[in-house]
């Protein structure tokens, strides 16, 4: 039981399967049980040194007696207090060295925050759209896939290939943090990237976490080492995922990583709201099978070669494009999906790789 908002498989411990949210009260109240499975209403909390039980409602504080604790504990003079040296009160913060110029000093020893490659090679002018051709499934997923199945903000695993990484830069486990704290390293990100305990990725049947098969041959290992053998054979990716692909918190690295890994494009039954936003942003494709197709019905099992044809000739929103699948045995299936690019908008930041070539190159013409 937590009362923080972050309820996703292995967050609060990685051997911890299901989490429950409830008010902070609600959370001392199940502590004090010993269990989740019991009738808060009707079964007590436990024995009072008088023999009785004690119930939640023995325990609940009245509106008045909240009121009259958070008036005797809070006083206008704390805020003062705390507030009015804001900007000379914490000399370990103070004392921090701070670099001259307008331009941030990245350090590229750091395994903190590093320089972001998204406008490395960014060219002036936005290259001709092109079709997906010869793509193979990095991952294959099943419904609700949540943002932190794609990007997990926990811990750091030691054999994961982003604990490797930092081991081989001289971090202990003890330092590795977490995700979500070394958020501002793409180096880390990456590489954590579909990397959640509990990912089931359908191309694994069985398997659980950070584990995909490289296509055609079907050797196992990491999805960022397949990613990365992927990327020296120049074979563009492609994730396929059922309904309601990225729900949970919207997470930016969701998105970055998956473009980072390689990936092209996404194809799914319905996404998220944000976070097919946060795809285009980054100038993935989300595509979305017709209504009552999906990857069963069209009996994919995700080892297919894939092209997606017609973004060469114009996008428009929400346009149809062509999905054609080479099965293993050499059959091809071609079917529709739509692209989901739901505004003129979108298929200007998409057009140009993501907002932030589209913004910047708009500034550079300005």
């Amino acid at each position: 039981m937590l009362s923080g908002n972050r309820n996703f498989e292995g967050r609060v411990h990685p051997l911890t399967r299901a989490n429950y949210l409830a008010s902070p009260p609600l959370v001392v109240a199940y502590a004090l049980a010993g269990t989740v499975d019991i009738d808060l209403e009707r079964e007590p909390l436990g024995v009072g040194r008088d023999g009785r039980p004690v119930f939640l409602r023995d325990l609940w504080p009245t509106q008045r007696e909240i009121a009259d604790t958070i008036a005797g504990a809070l006083k206008p003079e704390q805020f003062s207090e705390e507030y009015g040296n804001v900007f000379d009160g914490n000399p370990r913060w103070n004392a921090i060295p701070v670099g001259e110029g307008e331009r941030y000093p990245w350090d590229p020893k750091s395994t903190y925050i590093h320089e972001p490659p998204f406008f490395q090679g960014l060219s002036r002018e936005s290259a001709l759209l092109a079709d997906i051709r010869g793509a193979r499934v990095l991952v294959m997923l099943g419904d609700s896939v949540t943002t932190d199945h794609i990007s997990p903000a926990g811990d750091i695993a030691e054999d994961a290939p982003a604990g490797r990484w930092l081991k081989s830069r001289g971090i202990v486990k003890r330092d590795f943090n977490s995700y979500g704290s070394r958020r501002g390293n793409d180096l880390v990100m990456v590489r954590g990237t579909f990397a959640n305990i509990r990912l089931k990725n359908l191309l694994v049947p069985g398997s659980e976490g950070n584990v995909t098969v490289h296509l055609p041959d079907g050797e196992r290992m990491s999805v960022f080492d397949a990613a990365e053998r992927y990327r020296a054979e120049n074979v563009p990716l492609l994730v396929l995922a059922g309904k309601e692909y990225g729900s949970g918190s919207s997470r930016d690295w969701a998105a970055k990583g998956t473009l980072l890994l390689g990936a092209r494009a996404v194809l799914a039954e319905s996404y998220e709201r944000i976070h097919r936003s946060n795809l285009v942003g980054m100038g993935v494709l989300p595509l979305q099978y017709e209504n009552g197709q999906s990857a069963e019905s069209l009996s994919l099992s995700g080892r297919e070669g894939f092209d997606v044809t017609g973004l060469s000739g114009g996008l428009s929103p929400r346009m149809k494009v062509t999905v054609r699948a080479r099965r293993e045995d050499g059959a091809t299936l071609s079917f529709t999906a739509i692209a989901r690019l739901d505004t003129p908008v979108e298929v200007d930041y998409y057009r140009n790789g993501g907002i932030l070539p589209a913004v910047l190159r708009k500034l550079a013409q300005g």
